[in-house]
């Protein structure tokens, strides 16, 4: 890597995002299509995030998502929900599709220092996702530089558990009908 370079994709591209019209149905396409899941289901927003901002001003905001694993990649599909944000701007500029790759830093406040040095500008975060309050992602404005938004992540130690599954994993059925 060159000195002075960011780190932040010399390992590797730990998430990619696209914005969906409906996340139902874009999981249960996935799921038809190319098998991929389990699904697991997330509503962004308050309470589960103690800090949000768009713009460099706190605001509050919300959006329901789904993860999935493609093999050490994680898929995420995202449906807007209420508030100013980044996803709002993308389907106004773009209509929907990818909006972000994602990639895994271990000290969010040192990455952030070190992408504002290189002059980047941070467009949204949010952090508190984990089950310990933990977790932080933010957006970096690359768009114009590398045609997509690079989102910085800091993933909690601990996950909430999702409010869905989908499909149900084996033995949820048995075990909520018993």
């Amino acid at each position: 890597m060159l000195a002075g370079a960011l780190p932040f994709l010399a390992k590797s591209i730990a998430q990619i995002a696209l914005i969906v019209p409906n996340l139902e149905e874009a999981v249960e396409a996935y799921v038809r299509l190319f098998g991929i899941g389990p699904w697991h289901f997330y509503t962004y927003g308050k309470p589960l995030l103690n800090k949000m901002t768009y713009q460099g001003r706190p605001v509050e905001y919300s959006m329901r998502l789904a993860l999935a694993y493609v093999g050490a990649l994680r898929l995420e599909l995202i449906e807007l929900g209420e508030g100013e944000t980044v996803y709002a701007d993308f389907v106004r500029e773009h209509g929907y599709g990818v909006h972000h790759i994602g990639v895994l830093v271990e000290d969010m406040t040192e990455a952030l220092h070190r992408a504002k040095a290189a002059g980047l500008r941070v467009t949204q975060e949010g952090a508190g996702f984990g089950a310990d309050g933990d977790g932080y992602y933010a957006y970096l404005d690359t768009e114009p530089l590398l045609g997509v938004t690079v989102e910085l992540i800091q993933r909690p130690l601990r996950r909430t558990a999702p409010e869905k599954t989908y499909p149900p994993e084996e033995g949820a059925e048995k075990s909520a009908a018993s």
